[in-house]
């Protein structure tokens, strides 16, 4: 971290910012193109930033350190193509935070601009239609002429993509219990459990890393993830240690010290490597702002990691001791991806006789699996992605009024009793009075 802190110094020295002030927010202009809205800033220097997208309504933040907006930025008229306004405010770090509240969801690309004889230093920002809505206008200045035609159907809903890594095999049998049994083996078993509770999950499919007796080289399964495009990445193991009596369950999170080493990989590679901080392409970046933008979207994912794996924890609490009851981190190379929360889960020690048992049992591990479905739920049901069924789903929630049955809320919403009943992990179908059911999109939908 002190090596960025000093790369961002240095590169905001190169660009003639004068580090101990302020960079002022002087003008925005909007350009409404037939496939994006282009918005400029005009800045008395040159700037980092940070980008990050909002949903309900739809909106795009900008954090910009040591930076304010000039009285004629506030006081302009901020509208224009996808863009219905613009607000700024100071944060208490100092940092400019500038919002564009938007017309709908938009995928933005963000780059800076040096000087030129017409122009200052600019920051750029282009916002692409996700919905197939066109829009038109014309800069006059004031606020755009908009036109909308619809020329596509909105794009599907999308399901949630798991990817479950189950921990070592083929030669690689990782540890072994007193009993010979394999880590391979039954983190698989495990595995394979949990794709079968996702696959009956509406709105989620999972991804097997490896579905078989065979090894997956640890690189290999990060980018059969991202191959994917997975939304969390859960790799599953089962711990050995010299002592008997080491017993229990962690979960583990990317350290800051493995982050750090990960980026001079992908950094190197930056022009093979777009879209990865934030939906912003690394590969027209100079070298130190690109370490800037992917350590920020390292950040992020650390931070979303660190949010699934508390979830994941209090499932395995409910089915015994914890080795370590809050979140562990460590710098395992499967949690390396700088763009999908990942998560690695030491299930059981298998050195431990009485723990090597409880693995071995398929009752057990359809337990464990059902703890991490539930992590899973608790935590997408909070933060669903954007395009998603569970995004669609966050407002189909229903609280039980006096006199409901679960039979008759499965038939105003139209789906099956099993469905409903399973979606909310129900044991009867007796409801109480106040409670609030999730309810499951419709099958085909």
């Amino acid at each position: 971290m002190s090596r960025l802190i000093t790369g961002v110094y240095l590169w905001l020295a190169v660009q003639g910012l004068a580090l101990a002030g302020t960079v002022d927010f002087k003008n925005v202009r909007l350009w409404a193109a037939p496939d994006h809205t282009r918005v400029v800033f005009d800045t008395s220097g040159a700037v980092s930033h940070h980008v990050f997208s909002l949903q309900n309504p739809a909106r795009l933040v900008v954090d910009v350190p040591a930076a304010q907006a000039s009285k004629a930025l506030q006081a302009a008229s901020n509208a224009g193509g996808l863009v219905k306004g613009i607000r700024t405010a100071i944060k208490k770090d100092k940092t400019l935070r500038i919002v564009l509240d938007l017309k709908q969801s938009a995928k933005p690309r963000t780059f800076s601009l040096k000087p030129n004889g017409q122009y200052g230093h600019r920051l750029v920002i282009d916002l692409y239609e996700t919905t197939g809505t066109r829009i038109t206008g014309k800069d006059t200045g004031k606020q755009a002429v908009v036109k909308k035609t619809v020329v596509n159907k909105p794009a599907a809903l999308r399901n949630l993509v798991i990817a479950i890594d189950a921990g070592h095999g083929g030669d690689d049998p990782g540890a072994i219990g007193r009993r010979g049994t394999r880590e391979k083996t039954v983190v698989l078993a495990i595995a394979r459990e949990l794709a079968a509770l996702i696959r009956k999950e509406p709105g989620m499919r999972p991804v097997m890393i490896r579905e078989g007796d065979y090894y997956v080289g640890l690189r290999q399964r990060i980018n059969k993830a991202r191959k994917e495009n997975a939304d969390l990445f859960i790799s599953i193991h089962a711990d050995g240690f010299h002592s008997q009596r080491a017993s229990g369950s962690s979960v583990f999170v990317l350290s800051r010290r493995g982050a750090s080493s990960e980026m001079g990989r992908w950094l190197e590679a930056k022009e093979n490597s777009a879209d990865l901080a934030g939906g912003v392409s690394l590969d027209d970046k100079d070298d130190l702002l690109a370490e800037v933008l992917l350590d920020l979207s390292q950040s992020a994912t650390i931070e979303a990691s660190h949010e699934v794996a508390s979830n994941m924890l209090g499932g395995l609490k409910r089915l015994g001791k914890m080795h370590k009851s809050s979140v562990q981190r460590a710098g395992f190379v499967v949690l390396k991806s700088p763009d999908i929360p990942s998560i690695l889960i030491e299930t059981a020690f298998i050195s431990n006789p009485q723990e090597e048992n409880k693995l071995r049992d398929k009752r057990h591990q359809k337990k464990l699996a059902k703890a991490m479905l539930s992590g899973i739920r608790d935590y997408f049901g909070n933060n669903p992605p954007p395009g998603t069924h569970m995004a669609a789903l966050a407002a189909r929630k229903y609280k039980v009024k006096s006199g409901d049955t679960l039979s008759q809320i499965a038939a105003v919403y139209q789906v099956s009793l099993s469905s409903l009943r399973g979606y909310n992990s129900l044991k009867s179908d007796r409801l109480r009075v106040g409670d609030t059911l999730r309810i499951p999109p419709v099958q085909g939908s």
